[in-house]
């Protein structure tokens, strides 16, 4: 799985490593870190791509974001289209959860699912809640979920 900075250079490392590193840098700066993951997903024809972050964001200093970019050719429901963005998130939010524990790092998973029924997104908002709670992260959906919404909306290319 590869993953980048914002700034296009990718990350030669296992990503717990590189996250590791971060989270024991910015915490030498001085600085609180909380961490949002989020995927968002966009049909382009024959295919679908999926865009994965994880936000870093610095208590009152910013933040700074690694991205992971694939693509599936499955043809996808807008439920299950929906489900996969959340089990991407998820997938790495597990990777990383001890390293979130053993620094004392809150972290948040965001779906791109809106709670008003009257978006398609809808579809799957409970079914990504009881996958999320089920793995005892906390979450936030549509329009708090921006690491998903904003973030990995930008990174869909």
């Amino acid at each position: 799985m590869m993953w980048r900075n914002f700034n296009g250079q990718s990350i030669q490392e296992p990503i717990k490593f590189s996250v590791e590193k971060i989270i024991i840098r910015e915490h030498e700066l001085g600085n609180k870190l909380k961490v949002c993951i989020g995927t968002d997903s966009q049909v382009k024809g024959d295919y679908t791509e999926f865009a994965t972050v994880i936000v870093f964001l610095r208590k009152g200093k910013g933040g700074f974001m690694l991205i992971h970019n694939e693509q599936s050719t499955v043809n996808y429901s807008i439920k299950e289209r929906m489900i996969m963005e959340v089990s991407k998130s998820i997938e790495i939010a597990y990777e990383l959860c001890e390293l979130f524990t053993q620094y004392d790092v809150d972290m948040e998973v965001h779906a791109d699912i809106n709670t008003n029924p009257q978006f398609k997104s809808n579809v799957a908002l409970s079914e990504a809640t009881g996958y999320i709670l089920g793995m005892g992260f906390a979450f936030k959906t549509k329009p708090e979920a921006f690491a998903s919404s904003s973030c990995a909306n930008k990174m869909v290319h």
